[in-house]
């Protein structure tokens, strides 16, 4: 078993592990897993240490939160954060979903109100069939996910939305409430209503993309607010690299040309080192003092020990000193060996 560092979230008393796993993969993204092979990864997963797991509704309308809680339920050892802000109606059956290919008869409705958000909690207690939820996230709530109806969410969500988490976290019925979303900017925007414990940010503190260096962490930091960084790989292309002409995937799409250059000359800088790119990228975000834990999706038991062993590489600290040095990530970019770029 490995025992991983431990970071403490906000300024609550809770921590979690610097490695976490995310568990969108569970609940059907891109191509079914079985509900067998679920079991496994989460087995393997719990075997060789992990301890912190995030899931959601959204994810497969309800699956993953199903075989989440089948594996945590005769546990304690463990930290879950789930979602809020999307209920699950009933709506038949569907050979895919939002993405997900489910066999759960499922569809979401956007619901980010006092009464919506305190019915998610209590629904997704349900499909977990647990008695706890650690820290409880507000799902993808901004103009990525809701266009020009954000005008119209935004200040549901951050009048009822988040008087409700307020009030979850008050009782002691959660340890931690925060933002779950793919943009930085809303995580800013939600400060200035609340006091938030933490933020789950999906790729857009990566190799590729150190934005939120700018404003986003120096505010975190000034409000005791900690980072847990989703999608490292940024949708895979970080993992699987561009060189052998595979489709690559970036921010869950096509990746770009400007995004398959700027991969190509990371990787040639990996194979210079003789390092893989995809420890690189899992452990880039870390080296943050905001940052408290970064979360890869996991779709495989095998992946358990090849994720454990791109975690532990040792990579030279002259490697993040070039990738610096040839452009490729901020100058202000914070790297492993402790280094500011100061």
């Amino acid at each position: 078993m490995t025992n991983f560092d431990k970071r403490q979230i906000g300024a609550t008393n809770l921590t979690i592990d610097e490695l976490g796993m995310g568990c969108a993969s569970l609940g059907n993204l891109y191509h079914p897993v079985s509900d067998e092979e679920a079991s496994d990864i989460l087995t393997t997963a719990l075997a060789k240490g992990f301890s912190y797991f995030d899931t959601a509704p959204h994810y497969g309308q309800g699956l993953s939160e199903r075989r989440v809680g089948d594996a945590l339920r005769k546990r304690k050892d463990y930290v879950l954060s789930t979602k809020v802000g999307r209920l699950l109606r009933p709506a038949g059956f569907a050979a895919k979903r939002h993405g997900f290919v489910s066999p759960m008869p499922f569809d979401i409705e956007y619901d980010y109100s006092y009464d919506g958000v305190l019915r998610s909690f209590e629904d997704s207690l349900q499909r977990l069939g647990l008695d706890r939820i650690d820290i409880l996230y507000m799902h993808d709530i901004g103009p990525v996910t809701h266009g020009c109806n954000d005008e119209r969410l935004f200040p549901i969500a951050m009048d009822g939305g988040y008087r409700a988490m307020d009030e979850l976290r008050r009782s002691g019925r959660v340890s931690a409430i925060g933002l779950g979303v793919n943009e930085f900017e809303v995580c800013e925007r939600a400060m200035e209503y609340g006091d938030w414990d933490c933020f789950l940010l999906a790729g857009r503190y990566t190799m590729l993309e150190q934005l939120p260096l700018d404003t986003f962490f120096p505010k975190c930091i000034g409000r005791g607010a900690s980072v847990i960084i989703g999608g490292p790989y940024n949708s895979g292309i970080l993992a699987t690299g561009v060189q052998e002409k595979r489709a690559a995937n970036y921010d869950y799409g096509p990746a770009p040309e400007n995004i398959v250059n700027k991969v190509a000359s990371i990787e040639a800088l990996c194979q210079e080192f003789n390092i893989p790119m995809a420890a690189a990228a899992l452990q880039f975000p870390l080296a943050h003092p905001a940052v408290a834990s970064v979360i890869p999706g996991i779709g495989k038991a095998s992946r358990v020990n090849q994720t454990l062993k791109l975690f532990r590489t040792e990579i030279p600290d002259e490697f993040w000193k070039m990738l610096k040095d040839r452009g490729l990530i901020h100058d202000d970019a914070p790297i492993p060996d402790g280094n500011t770029g100061n």
